[in-house]
């Protein structure tokens, strides 16, 4: 097995977040109570739970653009990105950094878009050039 990260953060919705997770991203929903639950997300496992969302600021600066901190997020592969960002702009979603090529031509291309889930839960989707570059300087 390899090994995947698990990410619990707060939701003040279920119903809300369940339909963005599910029907949205296109996530896997998992196990479900009254105050939490769980999605595959990208092959990684996130824990929504009721409560007050993290305090986020665009304080993060890569490649001359701010971000929102904290973030999270996942990286796909290519055809699948591209499909998403499909998808999520003809939803017309609201982005953040809107699908785009960052560091384009140096190691570490990638494909990139921000947006947040209902809960301004900032998430990042990338997809690499290379993906041997993903922890190349």
């Amino acid at each position: 097995m390899h090994s995947i990260f698990h990410l619990a953060f707060n939701v003040t919705d279920l119903d809300t977040a369940c339909e963005f997770y599910s029907n949205i991203l296109g996530c896997q929903q998992g196990r479900k109570t009254d105050s939490w639950v769980d999605y595959n997300f990208f092959g990684h496992q996130l824990s929504l739970h009721l409560g007050q969302p993290f305090h986020v600021e665009a304080t993060g600066k890569v490649d001359n653009i701010a971000v929102p901190m904290p973030h999270f997020g996942a990286i796909l592969s290519f055809p699948h990105w591209n499909q998403l960002a499909q998808k999520l702009q003809n939803l017309q979603l609201d982005f953040i950094i809107a699908p785009s090529i960052r560091f384009e031509g140096q190691a570490g291309e990638q494909h990139t878009m921000f947006f947040t889930d209902p809960f301004g839960n900032p998430i990042e989707l990338k997809s690499f050039a290379d993906p041997e570059q993903v922890f190349n300087v």
